[in-house]
């Protein structure tokens, strides 16, 4: 769990620490330098294009973890990066601690954050046929859609199920804990992400006794079912890329635990499939108020789940997920308070489980 941020500057430890308990398999032929005292380096963002407060912290992802004022640090595969902003620069930094290479992990991250993808060409294209998005986008700007490790994300969102944000990162935790160790950095321990043959070495049963609960046997049902395909479980979940979003959704449903929901979170974030809308109770209330108020009072029903998304893609087009994407930051307790001080009309949603969601709400207090 995050320990308190101390006021200090972020403490790096090279420390190579035994594995864990259940074993794990060594690292695959890959020689890992670390870097000692980070170098930091431009990114080829500006500020307007990814604010890391409106891109980490917001469910996307729970392997990263703020360092620093406005610093977030993660793993992208064998790479251990950094990445930081600072009142008056208008660019993004990094400094990467562990890599195979430096220049492979700025190739990695750049990968990781869809850096070809220009927000505010999207932004200007929303704004056009969205007015309400305009407002909310001067605000909130660099709200990024990140393109993880689509076996990352999917056992991640396998954790999510049903939970809270502090037992979501304790999950993830000890599995990423089963991959090669690479670094701490200000007291956080960083895992390069397990692969499969790693998660299948952990039972059921331990997961369960790890405190995953029922989610325990969707995961180890999940790495089976992906040991078991042609060609192997990762190549498979890549080739998901390649497919129209109803096929790749409509695959992920055929693992356990994964439903329709989980897919298209897992579509968005790791699959280039850039129109998934996660449709939960946040987003079905945006959709009533603003795109659907004839439906305004009803329940969300499954049926109504197509009809929603449907409604975002025909409001905002291929890339209706990052659309969808800022409209449920603009949601969040934090963001809320600032889009009120400039008494922007933003939607009063229910505030009784906000402290625990998630971009895809599958969490509950």
């Amino acid at each position: 769990m995050k320990r308190p941020r101390a006021t200090s500057p972020p403490s790096f430890s090279t420390t190579v620490k035994p594995p864990l308990t259940p074993p794990v398999t060594p690292i695959l032929k890959q020689k890992l330098h670390r870097t000692g005292t980070p170098k930091w380096f431009p990114l080829k963002l500006t500020h307007t294009e990814l604010t890391l407060p409106l891109t980490f912290p917001t469910g996307q992802t729970f392997r990263w973890k703020q360092t620093g004022a406005i610093q977030y640090s993660g793993t992208i595969g064998p790479h251990l990066v950094s990445l930081r902003q600072r009142p008056g620069d208008d660019t993004v930094s990094y400094c990467v601690h562990c890599s195979t290479s430096p220049k492979s992990a700025e190739l990695a991250l750049l990968d990781f954050l869809n850096a070809e993808i220009s927000l505010a060409e999207l932004w200007s294209d929303f704004s056009k046929k969205d007015p309400r998005f305009g407002e909310l986008a001067k605000h909130l700007r660099g709200a990024r859609v990140l393109r993880q490790d689509p076996l990352e994300c999917l056992i991640q969102f396998l954790c999510s199920s049903n939970n809270n944000i502090g037992r979501i990162t304790k999950m993830v935790d000890f599995v990423s804990s089963l991959g090669v160790h690479l670094a701490d950095i200000d007291g956080f321990e960083f895992y390069q992400f397990p692969s499969l043959d790693q998660l299948s070495k952990v039972s059921e049963e331990e997961f369960r006794k790890a405190g995953f609960g029922y989610r325990a046997k969707y995961i180890t049902g999940t790495v089976n079912a992906l040991q078991a395909k042609p060609g192997g479980g990762d190549e498979w979940l890549l080739s998901l890329r390649k497919l129209d979003l109803q096929e790749a959704v409509s695959a992920l449903c055929t693992l356990p635990g994964v439903g329709p929901k989980v897919a298209a979170c897992i579509a968005l974030f790791s699959l280039d499939q850039h129109s998934a809308i996660p449709v939960d109770t946040h987003v079905w209330q945006i959709a009533t108020n603003y795109l659907l108020p004839d439906l305004a009072g009803a329940k969300l029903t499954p049926k109504l789940h197509s009809r929603v998304a449907e409604a975002f893609v025909s409001k905002y087009g291929e890339y209706a997920g990052w659309a969808q994407t800022l409209l449920f930051i603009a949601e969040l307790p934090a963001q809320k308070t600032l889009l009120q001080s400039f008494s922007l009309p933003i939607n009063k949603l229910d505030n009784s489980a906000e402290d625990n969601e998630t971009s895809c709400d599958t969490t509950k207090p």
